[in-house]
């Protein structure tokens, strides 16, 4: 029978969980302490409990404890040095056997799997994430000390489902500042990204009767799936040059999910009649508009344009993420509700998960107070510009028949391929050769009477591998 002891954690020891089995002897501890080491539950540089703390703990000699230690010490398991304790010795990495490696097959341009993260490619220009490496650590972290010192001891209890008070606040002044939002803190309800916040809404939606829900027949490829997990049936709503076509939507289709201010992936702006037209449809019906704002701070050659939820509070649901402005990982997302939905989408958010985590909450509550969002968005808009521009220009040089469309805002391009040029399918599969994971617009949906094209994502590479990712596009586009 196994006899396991955990030691007692006392000042400067660390605790321990060691399988004598059985073997009460200095030969027993030996062997416990090396297996631990090599299965890894002992990490290198751990440092060890002193031999009279184990040795209280375990119910052994202080003797026994030491010479173990001494004998581990001589075997190069571990270390010992004068005022600094026993630790785990490092240890020479043994080389991982893999097998060959091998290449994904080369994409399809339909509606699959549209993750750059299963494609297994070193170059990555894939629209819908921004620069990773860009993340601001240094300002995140003296935000995250300031907000943990200021927070009350009930923000680390069970909270409100819609989100700390602190980052409510200051995201209806942001909204209102920035945006043009019409709310105030107590309808704005934190979520974990948007796709939970699509999914709450979905729910409230069906719990009200709806079994329909209009979505760009082009757009997210989540939008469709998270409507259907709901119940509702998503209807395709065709997008032109002047965005969506909401003249189609209809008194049987009781919500549309939307992206006026920069339609995803054409990268086209709602126009003035159709802003007008849908919130028309909204009043005279009763009917939802969901307002996905999903990169509404990068603007490079037209003014701001409006939240669509400003000429409609009551009728609009505006959604907002922090995940293209700072990154996705943070998994904070936000929702303008308007009062008649506000009750049944916190219902939804309590069921789901109670509420969003506290502390990066706190801490983008402190980021937006501060200044330093608006630093960091300015500062990320004139480098996300400057890589839009070379895009348009190395373009221009390398493949003067490839039209590149959509960049007025965002984080993507849409590069129509020539006519004459080869077909989207070997474009796709060549970039796939060299390395080069980019998606066609096909993977986004149906938009049938737009040439093949290519949706390009300049703002995912890190600095160090735009220029090569930028020159295997242009090799895909222009073969030798």
């Amino acid at each position: 029978m196994n006899e396991w002891a955990t030691p007692r954690r006392g000042s400067g020891s660390t605790d321990l969980l060691i399988d004598l089995a059985g073997q009460r002897t200095r030969a027993g501890l030996e062997e416990a302490l090396r297996a631990a080491v090599r299965d890894g539950r002992l990490a290198p540089g751990t440092r060890l409990p002193s031999s009279r703390v184990l040795a209280h703990d375990l119910g052994l000699a202080r003797n026994t404890v030491a010479d173990a230690y001494s004998q581990l010490v001589a075997e190069g398991w571990l270390t010992a040095r004068q005022g600094s304790g026993t630790t785990v010795a490092e240890r020479p990495a043994v080389p991982e056997r893999r097998p060959a490696r091998r290449v994904p097959d080369a994409p399809r341009s339909g509606p699959a799997d549209v993750s750059p993260h299963h494609t297994g490619l070193p170059y990555v220009l894939w629209p819908g994430s921004p620069d990773l490496s860009s993340f601001p650590r240094a300002a995140w972290l003296r935000a995250a000390r300031r907000a943990l010192t200021a927070a009350p001891n009930e923000a680390f209890g069970y909270g409100d489902p819609r989100g700390r008070p602190e980052l409510r606040a200051a995201l209806a002044d942001y909204l209102a500042r920035v945006r043009g939002v019409r709310t105030d803190p107590d309808h704005l309800v934190v979520c974990t990204g948007y796709t939970q916040a699509l999914g709450l809404l979905a729910r409230v939606l069906y719990g009200r009767g709806a079994r329909r829900a209009a979505v760009e027949a082009i757009g997210l490829p989540d939008a469709p799936t998270v409507l259907r997990a709901a119940g509702l049936d998503p209807v395709p709503l065709p997008v032109d040059a002047d965005g969506a076509r909401v003249e189609d939507l209809g008194p049987g289709v009781p919500a549309v999910v939307l992206t006026p201010a920069h339609q995803f992936p054409l990268g086209v702006c709602l126009s003035p009649a159709r802003r007008t037209a849908v919130v028309a449809w909204a009043r005279s019906t009763g009917g939802v508009v969901v307002e996905d704002d999903y990169d509404g701070e990068f603007r490079y050659d037209r003014q701001p344009v409006a939240a669509l939820q400003a000429l409609a509070p009551d009728q609009v649901v505006y959604a907002g993420t922090a995940s293209k402005s700072l990154a996705p990982g943070l998994r904070l997302a936000w929702l303008a509700v308007p009062p008649q939905l506000l009750d049944a989408v916190v219902r939804e958010k309590r069921l789901a998960d109670f509420h969003s985590p506290v502390i990066d909450q706190l801490t983008l509550a402190e980021f937006l107070r501060s200044g330093s969002y608006d630093r960091h968005v300015r500062r990320m808009r004139v480098r996300y510009r400057a890589r839009r521009d070379r895009v348009v220009e190395t373009l221009a040089q390398r493949a003067p028949g490839v039209r590149v469309s959509g960049i007025a805002a965002g984080l993507h391009a849409v590069l129509d391929l020539p006519p004459d040029g080869a077909p989207l399918d070997a474009v796709l599969a060549r970039a796939h050769r060299l390395g080069l994971a980019v998606p066609g617009l096909t993977a986004f949906g149906a938009a049938p009477h737009h040439p093949p094209a290519l949706v390009v994502g300049y703002a995912t590479p890190p600095d160090h591998a735009f220029s090569t990712a930028l020159d295997l596009l242009c090799e895909a586009l222009t073969p030798a």
